[in-house]
């Protein structure tokens, strides 16, 4: 039996760490589930699973203040910024258990956190991060923007296709027993200045934007966040649940 309930937490601005280590205690919780689930089943010669035990799911929306985070398979000479450097703009840094190279989380980004158990949904972690994609190019789609994916290249791009490309939304990803962590980062009100900082995702020839910039006006942050969440909640097929 699958559980599609979906738990909806907004945790609004937080601190990076705090955030992470909450990421850890939630995925932490689902595989030991999962673990004891499976220890009964085999034990029971396969017991059927009630609404009680079985693997729960969160969709996690914050902000966070300026952060640096690299991924497993990053260089740490992505960050172009020294301690000092990092102490000028206020911002964090963190070498983080996630899959990709180097991003920026900060005020005016939504991300967001799935942490689900994709035997509920699909136990295909290309699929996972595609429909996370159409998530977002179906969201921009709302506000008349055109954005597709780049062959070779997780996130959301515009002009994949040309010298124009432009990157709007990075994912990167933990997945263990079939349990995400992590997610994707989307660039509305987002401050690009600070993406200078960085090769951004281990990318040098491409240039980073956002809604505001490409609709050159402000977006209603909350707005969006709305929006993306109803088109997450369709493409997997979730049953939302407030808290």
């Amino acid at each position: 039996m699958k559980n599609k309930k979906v738990t909806v937490l907004d945790w609004g601005l937080i601190d990076y760490k705090e955030a992470w280590d909450k990421q850890e205690a939630l995925f932490a919780d689902t595989v030991k589930i999962k673990i004891e689930l499976r220890q009964k089943q085999v034990a029971a010669g396969d017991v059927e699973d009630d609404d009680d035990t079985l693997t729960p799911n969160y969709l996690i929306f914050c902000q966070h203040p300026h952060v640096y985070t690299l991924g497993k398979s990053g260089k740490p000479e992505h960050l172009l910024l020294d301690e000092n450097g990092l102490k000028e703009k206020n911002a964090a840094y963190y070498p983080i258990n996630r899959g990709g190279d180097i991003t920026y989380h900060g005020p005016g980004q939504l991300v967001c956190y799935p942490i689900i158990d994709l035997d509920n949904f699909f136990t295909d972690i290309h699929l996972y991060l595609r429909t996370l994609e159409e998530a977002i190019i179906l969201t921009l789609a709302d506000y008349g923007l055109k954005a597709g994916r780049y062959p070779g290249y997780t996130g959301v791009w515009f002009d994949a296709d040309n010298e124009n490309a432009r990157k709007i939304c990075a994912l990167g990803v933990r997945c263990s027993r079939w349990v995400t962590m992590h997610g994707l980062a989307f660039n509305i009100n987002t401050n690009l200045d600070y993406f200078k900082n960085i090769i951004p995702c281990g990318i040098d020839d491409k240039a980073v934007t956002s809604m505001q910039q490409e609709l050159g006006r402000a977006v209603d942050f909350n707005e969006v966040q709305k929006i993306l969440q109803h088109h997450i909640s369709v493409l997997f097929d979730m049953e939302l649940v407030a808290q």
